[in-house]
This record gives C-alpha cells, structure tokens and sequence, in this order.
C-alpha cells in the first residue's frame, strides 16, 4: 500500500494582536502567550498539525520573535523544518509565497497547509477531516480554505459564498464569491440564506498551483519574494530574508493578493469549534465560564460579577457590581472595556504609539535568546533590573559609554568577566561594572541565575551597548 504524501504545515506567526493589548504587545504579541490554555496559542497550532501525517512545520515569523519561537519549539520538542525571518510585516501572502518557494525547492506537488498561528480549534477531530477534503481538492488543483459555518450575524469576519460541490473531493464546494466584513442588516441575511460561510484565513494548496495562480495574478509579489529568498542567509537556526528585496513586497493578504481572483478557489465548510481570537470578547467565547457566565483568570475577586472576562497578570484585581465587561491588568497596564467594544481596542494602542508610550510596544519583562530582565525601578539616572540567565546562557561581551552596573546574585552562580579577569560569583556576592569596561555575564550551573542589576549614568537606554562578540549573532 502506498503511503499518503505528508502534508506540510506552514505557521504564520507575524502578527502583533493590537486588540488583545495590554497582554499582547508588538514585540511579545499573542501567539506567543498562553491566552487559550496552558501552552502558547503558537505551540498549540503546532502540535495540532504534528505526527505522521505531517511534515516538519516551517514557521515565518518576524525577526524580532525568532528566539522566542526557536524556544517555545524546543519546550514541545518539534524541530521546525525551517524558521523563515521577515524583516518587516508584508502580510499572509508574501509568507506563504516564500514558505511555497522553500517547499517547492523540495516538492513542487507538496500540499501546504497555511494557518496563522493564534486560532482556537476546539474539535480538532473535525479539523483534521476536513484537512482530509482539502488535501484530496488541493492534488486535484484547487486552493482550498475552510469555511466556518456561522451561528450568528458576525460582523467582524468575511464571508464566502459556496455554490457547486467540486468534482473531485467529496464535502468540497467552489466558490462563487467572497465578501468583506459586512454592516449587521447584511450578516443578517447571510445567516437566514444559509449558503454563506465565515473566512477562516486558514488554506490548503500544493506548492505549484499556489506559486502558478501568484505569478498569475501578483507577478511582482513572486518577483520580489524571489528576491528575498535569493538573497536570504542562514542566521544560527534562522533563514533571514533579504531585507532589500522583501520590503518592496506588496503588502497583500493570501484573500486579496490571490484567492478573490483565482477561478480554482474552494472551500470545505466545517464545524470545528474554530476561532480567530481577533478581540477579548473572543476570549470570553471560547473559555470555561462559571455559574454567572464569567470568565476569571489569575488573582480575580469577582462580587456580584456577570457575563465579563477578567484576566490578572499578578495583581489582585477586585470587581464588584459590574455586567458584560472586559478586564484585563498586566504590571504595568489596565484595560477597561465594554464586551461589545473590544474590537476598539486597536485605538488605545494606536494612541498609545501617537504618545510615544512604551506600553504599545513592550511589557516591563524583556525577553532575549539567554534569558530575561524585568524592570523593576527605575528613576533619573538609575535603573534596576531582575535579569534571569538560563543554564548555559550567555550574554554577549559588551561595554557601555554612559552607564556603570552593579550585579548582585540571588540564585545560583555567575562567571562574570570584566575586563581581563574572569570569575565566579556565588549566591548573596556582588560586583562592580566600571563605565567602559568590557564584560560578560554568564551561567555555568544547572540552576537558573537570577541576578539583581542595578545602573546608573547619564543615560541608561538598551541602545548603550556595544556588542563585541555574541553567540546569537547580534554582534
């Protein structure tokens, strides 16, 4: 008996999730936070899409993300088949153009899966065969997407319309038209027609016929993604695309760049207990609800409380006396929003980066490829920091110009070098980084270090530092 050839996913993972701020910031967004379960909404999109129907999944991301997601891999034990880097946001479809080319290299006939990485599936048995449909459509020619069924008048996905079923793949239906996100009188009426499906954005295709209907339709999408990709060069366990070339790529989704033209579009209509988790209210759809329909998570006292979705990042969070209300406190933000109006919260945000705060942009705990820092105070001319170094982390050999640092272990040991001395530092000892000098901090044990940093100096910015020599290609 011949085996089934495996079809590969590919995880776009670009996207900053404005509207689930403050959680989700640009540059730790919601896919790579456990907002829907106890893993990271990215590592559960993986493992829904791994075992031995599946290739190795190859993951586009932005380069900002790339060793967040390398380890988030690592603590699933999945080793992509690649990690692609744009250097800049382009959209779904130049992702999937590139991720075609690199399958292509390989398999032209492949099947690609394309899913963005920060959907819900709650019946992943119903995933997987319409997965089947759509692989069975997408050898026979078609592009393929999944049509969710609605059960309300939703304002906030697209639509598809689906006419006569394709000869080819049983439960597979052509695709007579897609609409945008239409006013409530025209959801409506889609809802009572029955014949209209929401747009998943999840799609299924081989890598030839995506990359022929491209070239077909956006030649100079293919041209410059061929660019990047010429261009591109291995960074540690990272594909980077050429910066050049892939900012002149049109900014397009897979919808508009492709399959609004395309005659080949299909879709296979599922009930999968699907969501795209676009807003908190979604959140609030898809969680475990108590008697009075809310959702709690983190430290939450809730008194007289219903139909809301209050989530706390540490801080007691007390409610009382309040309906259908969102709530969501981080360490240093607070969001406060009406269940129905979640989907503004992208204005926040966008005033936020009007304002220049830094809450748009970054939580107080900074991750990097050794580790983490919390900031922990900070004031004129001082800062101070929880930095947590994993076993067998290194920071790079660097120098500052305008700032000298003192470190203080807690937990576990450190070999410091400063200047030309190297040397051990156990729990509850401290040392002195001069203005200047270069050094290094590193963890030799088996334990976590947790080191308390605190700086001083004229100015105490990330960008005073000069990076002499780094094992994460940063230098």
């Amino acid at each position: 008996m011949q085996d089934v050839p495996k079809i590969h996913p590919v995880i776009l993972s670009g996207g900053v999730g404005a509207r689930l701020w403050p959680m989700s910031r640009a540059l730790y967004p919601k896919q790579l936070m456990p907002l829907a379960s106890e893993r990271t909404m990215l590592q559960d999109t993986v493992l829904r899409v791994s075992g031995k129907s599946f290739a190795a999944p190859l993951i586009v991301c932005n380069e900002e993300y790339r060793f967040i997601v390398a380890e988030q891999m690592r603590g699933i034990d999945v080793t992509p088949a690649n990690i692609l880097l744009e250097p800049v946001g382009r959209n779904t479809g130049p992702a999937a153009a590139v991720a075609a080319m690199v399958i292509a290299a390989r398999d032209p006939d492949a099947v690609m899966l394309v899913t963005p990485s920060d959907h819900v599936i709650l019946k992943p048995g119903k995933f997987r065969e319409a997965l089947g449909i759509a692989a069975t459509a997408a050898r026979a020619g078609a592009l393929v997407t999944f049509g969710i069924r609605p059960d309300r008048p939703e304002t906030g996905y697209g639509y598809i319309l689906h006419g006569a079923a394709c000869d080819d793949a049983q439960g597979c239906y052509k695709v007579v038209r897609f609409v945008e996100k239409p006013d409530l009188a025209t959801a409506e009426g889609f809802l009572a027609e029955g014949e209209y499906l929401w747009n998943s954005g999840i799609f299924a295709f081989t890598a030839r016929t995506f990359l022929t209907e491209l070239e077909r339709y956006q030649p100079e999408m293919v041209a410059f993604c061929r660019d990047a990709l010429a261009g591109a060069s291995r960074d540690l366990d990272f594909c980077r695309l050429d910066s050049a070339a892939f900012k002149e790529v049109p900014f397009l989704s897979i919808d508009y760049a492709l399959m609004e033209h395309t005659t080949a579009a299909a879709v296979v209509p599922v009930e999968m207990g699907w969501n795209d988790i676009g807003s908190w209210s979604a959140l609030w759809d898809t969680g475990d609800r108590d008697e009075d329909g809310n959702v709690l998570h983190g430290d939450v006292l809730a008194m007289d409380v219903r139909n809301s979705y209050i989530r706390s990042d540490g801080l007691l969070t007390a409610v009382v006396g309040l309906d259908d209300l969102v709530i969501v406190v981080t360490s240093d933000a607070a969001l406060v929003v009406h269940k129905d109006r979640t989907q503004d919260v992208k204005e926040v945000v966008d005033e936020l980066k009007r304002r220049g705060r830094h809450q748009q942009e970054r939580h107080l705990t900074i991750h990097r490829p050794w580790g983490q820092y919390r900031s922990i105070d900070g004031g004129e001319r001082f800062q101070v920091k929880h930095i947590t170094v994993q076993p067998g982390g290194k920071l790079s050999l660097q120098m500052h110009h305008h700032r000298t640092e003192h470190w203080i272990v807690v937990h576990g040991t450190a070999r410091v070098t400063r200047g030309n001395d190297t040397f051990l530092l156990h729990e509850n000892h401290s040392t002195y980084i001069p203005l200047g000098v270069l050094h290094r901090l590193e963890n030799p044990g088996k334990v976590p270090l947790w080191l308390i940093e605190v700086q001083s100096g004229s100015y105490l910015g990330e960008d005073d530092i000069v990076r002499v020599e780094d094992n994460y290609g940063r230098s």
